[in-house]
């Protein structure tokens, strides 16, 4: 398993700096960027493009706090995660929202699909507009949410100031990897449903 962190020369931890990140991503990749050695040896283009490409995902994970933290913790326990199905108590009320409102709109859509009449469509497109203001309103929970949850990600993360060094093989035993993975499941789960929220509002907004 690459380690991204080390690719990138960041530190192993739940939060990074995301300017920092994008400086030191820029830095190496420019130094690596295929253009630079198009006119060299065809294994040294090859070696290039490969460590370019890398780099790309690895800065393509670290960016993302919930990719980055599956990272993390698959790295620190060295092993995939699993067990991801089912839903984290500290969501479960919004899984219950969104799953209410989704299937409403989308019994309105089939609804309004079969309206041929032009004074239901104009009924239908303003009962549109109050589905598409509901929508919103719950895409702002889950942000406001989501928020939270990254405030409670930079409480976690000072725990990684007295870490052991990587490699040290009791280092993971003294991190706080189950709260870390709470974290990274809730942001699993709030992440798509932003997407079937957003996918709603446009489908609305046709």
């Amino acid at each position: 398993m690459p380690d991204y962190f080390a690719l990138l020369d960041q530190p192993r931890r739940p939060w990074l700096d995301a300017d920092a990140l994008k400086a030191k991503f820029l830095a190496l990749s420019s130094a690596t960027h295929p253009d630079r050695v198009h006119g060299a040896a065809g294994t040294e283009r090859l070696s290039a493009t490969q460590r370019y490409t890398e780099l790309n995902s690895a800065h393509a994970c670290l960016r993302e706090p919930k990719d980055r933290l599956q990272h993390l913790l698959e790295l620190e326990r060295g092993q995939k995660l699993s067990g991801l199905q089912r839903t984290p108590d500290g969501v479960m009320e919004l899984f219950m929202q969104v799953g209410e409102l989704v299937r409403a709109v989308d019994a309105f859509l089939v609804e309004r699909a079969r309206v041929a009449s032009p004074m239901l469509k104009v009924r239908f497109f303003e009962q549109g507009l109050d589905w598409v203001e509901k929508v919103r309103q719950l895409q702002q929970t889950l942000h406001a949410r989501r928020e939270g949850l990254y405030v409670e990600l930079r409480v976690v993360d000072l725990a990684w100031e007295k870490a052991l060094p990587v490699g040290d093989p009791t280092r993971a035993a003294c991190l706080p990897l189950e709260p870390l993975e709470q974290i990274y499941r809730q942001l699993s789960y709030l992440e798509r449903w932003s997407g079937q929220l957003q996918d709603r509002f446009l489908r609305l907004s046709l």
